[in-house]
């Protein structure tokens, strides 16, 4: 006989929406789910702090069983996140890309057969964070707010630097309905770039899984009550120590 699903706070980066409101279709065991915006990645402090506060709102709850995050070590700046109440869950990843493609193995994997591929899903592409003519655009304009115009032209051309690094566009398929059309931005801005393009299908099980409490140990590390998530400079990417330890600092 199967356990019951456990009651789960999730606790998302927006990159994985359209993904999770396809796989958590029906769920009536996610009585609290927030998404976060993806530019807090480039500020992993605040990213810390401002998940440390979300989880504080649902440690405080008691219609949830644990708390899942849809994210991965990040940058280490989900280390140091602490629940008082509540198990805390999050995929042992480094980052989004490895749970798209369902573990990081599979993911080290791709890059052993591809290290110049950029990857491309529908939550990066709405964010315009994936390089292209409508993500150059914007760093100009949002640069210009800063710098003047021999600034800026330095600074985009580092980031088309950055670019030339890579050669493949790569876009990875959960299946979600706007698959087709993301595919399809993708290729217009490898087409732009000069890049090859490809089309590989991701795997949903680990994203999977994370919503629906199957959490085995190898793929997840659960955070108890009175512990916080630290990075662990080996293949288990994080680890658990007592939360009065100072957490490994990005």
């Amino acid at each position: 006989m199967s356990s019951p699903v456990p009651r789960v706070g999730l606790l998302a980066c927006s990159v994985f929406e359209r993904e999770i409101a396809l796989l958590a279709s029906g769920a009536a065991h996610l009585p609290a789910v927030k998404f976060f915006e993806v530019g807090l990645h480039d500020r992993p402090d605040k990213l810390r702090e401002i998940l440390q506060a979300a989880v504080d709102e649902i440690d405080a709850r008691d219609d949830v069983d644990a708390i899942a995050l849809a994210y991965g070590l990040c940058g280490c700046g989900t280390a140091g996140l602490r629940p008082q109440r509540h198990p805390l869950v999050i995929p042992r990843t480094h980052d989004c890309i490895a749970i798209f493609m369902g573990s990081k193995e599979r993911f080290a994997e791709q890059q052993r057969g591809c290290p110049s591929c950029y990857y491309y899903t529908p939550g990066w592409n709405r964010e315009r964070r994936v390089p292209g003519p409508e993500r150059l655009a914007l760093l100009r304009t949002e640069l210009s707010r800063q710098f003047d115009e021999d600034n800026v032209d330095f600074l985009l051309e580092n980031e088309r630097e950055q670019w030339a690094l890579h050669d493949t566009a790569v876009y990875l398929d959960l299946g979600t309905d706007d698959a087709e059309d993301e595919a399809a931005y993708a290729r217009r801005c490898a087409d732009w770039l000069g890049w090859r393009f490809e089309r590989i299908r991701g795997d949903p099980s680990l994203l999977r899984d994370l919503l629906w409490g199957r959490w085995d140990p190898e793929r997840f590390q659960i955070i108890e009550p009175g512990s916080q998530l630290a990075n662990s400079a080996d293949a288990n990417v994080m680890r658990s120590e007592p939360a009065n330890e100072k957490a490994d600092a990005p």
